[in-house]
C-alpha cells in the first residue's frame, strides 16, 4: 500500500546463525583448503556422503492438529544417562584441526547441553581430560556428568589396546564403540592430492603417538600400521568382553546380516554408520540402511545412527524409522571453527529447537510416540502414503 511504513530489520553486530548451513559457511571460510577438504570430503566420487543428507528428503512429515503438547518431553536415556534429546557427538578424530581446545571444548558443550559424546581414538586430548572437561562446571568438579563412549579399532598391538580400554574405563566411559568397517581405509582423493598429515603440534594421546611421530607417516600409512585387518566377530567380541565391563557396540553396521551377527555375539548395540561416507563409496545412506537393520533387529538390540544429520527433522525421521539415538560428526568441526565451545552449544541448540518443534507439530509428546506412522513416502504410483 502506498505510503505504508516499510519494516526495517534490526541487525546486531554478530552474524545471524539460524541453521547448520550458516555454521558450515563460516567454518569453510576459516579452514585452509587442506583442512576443509579433509573434514568435508567422503571417498572417491562423493556419492554416499551426498546421499547421507539427501536421502532424508524422500520422507514427508505427517503433521497433526489439535494435540495438547504443553508437557512435551524430548528426553531419552542413552548409555545409562538421561539426556536432553536423542542426539550426541559422534567420534571424529582431530577436533584440534578446528579449534585449539578441540575435544575439551566439544565435551564441555555436550555437558552444557546434556547430550552424550563418543571420543575418537584419534582425539587430540586424552580420554581422561576429555571426560574431566564435561565434569568441570564453574571451576568445580561435578560428580554427575554426561556419558562418554570410547571409539576404537581392533589393533595389532593388543597390549596398547588393553591400556586404551583400561584408561577409558577408569575415566568413566560407559561403552566401547568398535569401528568394524575399516579393515582398510577408503580412497579419499583429496587426502592423497594434499598429502594430508596431521598438522604439527597435534598429538594422538589415546594412541600414545606424539606429533613428531605422527608427522613422519602419511595418514593412510599410519592407520594401516596399527589397524588389525584380521578382526572378526568370533575372536574380537569375546576378547573385548574378557577385558572390560563397559558396553560393547559395533559401529559401521549397514545390513540385516551384520545386525543379526551383533545380536548373536552379545553386543550391547549397533551404530548404523557408513563412516561419514569416507569408506566404501556407493554403500547406502545410513537412513536407508537403518530400515533394514531395524527390521532385522525387531527390538532385540538398541540401534543408533550417524551420517547426514543436519536438522532436527532429520533426528525425528531417524527415530521414526527405528533409531533410538543419533550422532553428529562433521557439525562439531564446523561449530568448533565457528566459535569453539559456544559454537558447539549453538549447533546443538539449533538441532534441539528444530527437533522439539517437529515433535510438537507432529503431535508427539514423548520420544516413544515417534514411529513410522509419523512419516509418509511417495509410492511408485505417485501417491503419498503413510509408512506402516
Amino acid at each position: 500500500m502506498a505510503g505504508a511504513p516499510i519494516p526495517i530489520p534490526v541487525q546486531g553486530e554478530d552474524e545471524m546463525i539460524l541453521c547448520m548451513e550458516d555454521i558450515k559457511k563460516i567454518a569453510d571460510e576459516k579452514f585452509p583448503v587442506v583442512i576443509r577438504d579433509f573434514i568435508n570430503d567422503g571417498s572417491t566420487y562423493q556419492t554416499t556422503i551426498a546421499e547421507n543428507s539427501s536421502a532424508f528428503g524422500k520422507y514427508r512429515l505427517r503433521a497433526r492438529v489439535m494435540v495438547d503438547v504443553s508437557k512435551l518431553d524430548t528426553s531419552t536415556v542413552c548409555l545409562d544417562h538421561k539426556v536432553k534429546f536423542p542426539l550426541g557427538i559422534a567420534p571424529a578424530g582431530l577436533h584440534g584441526l578446528a579449534h585449539k581446545e578441540g575435544e575439551l571444548a566439544t565435551s564441555r558443550a555436550a555437558a552444557a547441553m546434556n547430550v552424550n559424546m563418543i571420543v575418537s581414538s584419534f582425539a587430540n586430548y586424552s580420554i581422561e581430560n576429555v571426560t574431566a572437561a564435561a565434569r568441570a562446571k564453574n571451576g568445580d568438579v561435578e560428580k554427575e556428568s554426561i556419558s562418554h563412549g570410547q571409539q576404537m579399532y581392533m589393533m595389532r598391538d593388543r597390549v596398547l589396546q588393553e591400556r586404551i580400554i583400561e584408561r577409558a574405563e577408569a575415566a568413566g566411559c560407559k561403552a566401547i564403540y568398535l569401528t568394524g568397517d575399516s579393515p582398510v581405509l577408503g580412497v579419499r582423493y583429496n587426502e592423497w592430492r594434499h598429502d594430508f598429515r596431521t598438522p604439527e603440534g597435534l598429538d594422538w594421546p589415546i594412541l600414545e603417538r606424539t606429533t613428531e611421530d605422527i608427522r613422519t607417516t602419511k595418514h593412510d600409512t599410519g592407520f594401516m600400521a596399527f589397524n588389525d585387518d584380521s578382526h572378526s566377530w568370533v575372536r574380537d567380541i569375546a576378547w573385548l568382553r574378557s577385558k572390560t565391563k563397559m558396553q560393547i557396540w559395533i559401529k559401521g553396521v549397514l545390513t540385516a546380516e551384520d545386525t543379526e551377527l551383533a545380536i548373536q555375539h552379545g553386543c550391547d548395540g549397533i551404530l548404523v554408520s557408513n563412516h561419514g561416507g569416507r569408506q566404501l563409496d556407493g554403500v547406502p545412506a545410513t537412513i536407508d540402511a537403518l530400515i533394514e537393520c531395524a527390521d532385522a533387529a525387531k527390538g532385540r538390540i538398541p540401534i543408533h545412527l550417524d551420517g547426514g544429520i543436519r536438522k532436527g527433522t532429520d533426528v525425528f525421521i531417524a527415530l521414526a524409522l527405528g533409531a533410538d539415538y543419533v550422532w553428529v560428526g562433521r557439525p562439531a568441526f564446523w561449530a568448533l571453527a565457528y566459535n569453539g565451545q559456544a559454537g558447539v552449544e549453538k549447533m546443538l541448540e539449533i538441532l534441539y529447537d528444530d527437533f522439539r518443534r517437529c515433535m510438537a507439530l507432529c503431535g508427539c509428546n514423548s520420544v516413544k510416540d515417534i514411529n513410522r506412522s509419523c512419516l509418509a513416502r511417495m509410492g511408485l504410483d505417485g501417491v503419498l502414503r503413510r509408512l506402516e
